[in-house]
């Protein structure tokens, strides 16, 4: 028999713990050996669980129980969660996690703690919620040379932004919605900013190009500027809003993004709505491969956690996972040398002046009209694919141009 211990008894440990009982003959049929949970780990009181006897608010009892032999870590963040980890894999414990900001932090260093140790350290939960994506990756396609991961990595943010597109909710009222359903938490800004959907692709990236990818290097924008007139002219182009995150690579380097972009009809991603996500993986044999599924909830994450449990139990005594060489510090491109589309919209004084002045900063442009009634003293067009830092230039000057009021808003355009 195989003692987990559970770190963190919030809606992703609970989960795993109720998987755990509930599928536990069948989980133990595929992992050969019995698993059962011992401890769990929460500062917080739980009179009415059905797991009370089993919760302790002092981690030594699980640190220094020999019999634990896996540490399910679903305490979130980089503070105890970090401690807690590094101290279960110096003792050689198997540590398993959701935890994508650790992962995406701290990967490389503790990675290399398991190796030292002969223990794994796995985090297939830490990216796409219950979407296999990692393993995948790692073996599935590891005969490939990956050439980009494109995709939906936060249903949050996939939520509001199908709110707006088809109940013509505007932003706050779609954010609220999200935070009633239990989608969004009360502090929403690790979703909404697009800090999330950073580190997942920054995870991603690190397994597909066998390098670490520092999420702190990475440009990360979020959805908070998008507004329901943003949503018709993306109608009018058949396209749609989503918040895309990309890395690609580039010779010796890494491109790589978290932003709001316009997606087409014909893209694959532009009909995964709500709290779902998707991800395509483009590999040199293989081409394009789509993953897709609920990127989040309580029972889709536990069951992505709980698979790497039993990944680990049918291998035991075998130390495997992830090694991220840290090659290079600088091996992500600076944003302002990547090329892009932008969809343009300006608040103008005098519309055929303002025409002129775009065609004179921006070259050929392709001019948008919303169907319908649309903002009123509003241009909006398409610029050509230059790299960014021609795009800020640009901006700047049409802002300053006294046909123009203000740029309303800019947003990128995924594809060519």
């Amino acid at each position: 028999m195989i003692n987990v211990a559970v770190l963190g008894y919030g809606i992703v440990g609970s989960g795993v713990v109720e998987i755990i009982k509930k599928n536990g003959i069948s989980i133990s049929e595929k992992a050969g050996q019995k698993i059962c949970v011992k401890k769990i780990l929460d500062i917080r009181d739980f009179p009415d669980s059905p797991d009370r006897e089993l919760i302790t608010k002092n981690s030594d009892e699980i640190m220094e129980d020999s019999s634990i032999g896996i540490i399910v870590e679903t305490i979130g963040g980089t503070g105890i969660a970090y401690k807690l980890t590094k101290d279960a894999l110096s003792r050689g414990k198997h540590v398993v996690t959701s935890n994508k900001e650790l992962v995406a932090t701290h990967g490389p260093e503790l990675l290399k703690l398991a190796k030292e140790n002969n223990s794994n350290y796995l985090f297939e939960a830490s990216v796409g919620g219950g979407i296999p994506i990692i393993r995948p990756l790692n073996r599935c396609l590891a005969a490939n040379e990956i050439y980009s991961i494109t995709g939906i990595l936060n249903g949050t943010t996939n939520y509001i932004l199908s709110q707006m597109k088809r109940e013509g909710k505007n932003f706050d009222e779609a954010l609220k919605e999200a935070q009633a359903r239990g989608y969004a938490e009360a502090d929403p800004t690790a979703d909404i900013e697009g800090h999330d959907a950073c580190r997942k692709i920054a995870i991603l990236s690190s397994i597909a190009y066998n390098e670490f990818v520092d999420c702190n290097n990475i440009y990360t924008e979020g959805i908070s500027k998008i507004s329901l007139a943003d949503m018709k002219y993306a109608e009018s182009m058949n396209s749609t809003v989503k918040l895309i995150a990309t890395s690609e690579k580039v010779g010796d380097k890494i491109a790589a993004r978290v932003s709001p972009a316009f997606v087409k009809s014909s893209n694959p991603l532009y009909n995964v709505e709500n709290v779902f996500n998707a991800i395509i993986v483009k590999g040199d044999a293989i081409g394009d491969v789509m993953f897709y599924g609920r990127g989040a909830g309580k029972l889709p994450t536990a069951s992505a956690v709980v698979a790497d449990v039993i990944e680990i139990v049918k291998h035991w005594g075998a130390a495997g996972g992830y090694d991220w060489e840290v090659k290079n510090q600088d091996n992500i491109i600076n944003i302002n040398d990547t090329e892009t589309r932008y969809f343009v919209r300006l608040k103008v004084k005098d519309e055929s002046y303002a025409k002129e002045a775009v065609e004179k900063v921006f070259g050929n442009v392709e001019w948008v009209k919303i169907y319908g009634d649309g903002p009123k003293d509003e241009l909006a067009f398409v610029t050509g694919k230059v790299p960014e830092k021609e795009h800020i230039r640009a901006f700047k000057n049409i802002e300053g141009h006294d046909s123009v009021i203000e740029v309303s808003n800019t947003i990128r355009v995924l594809g060519d």
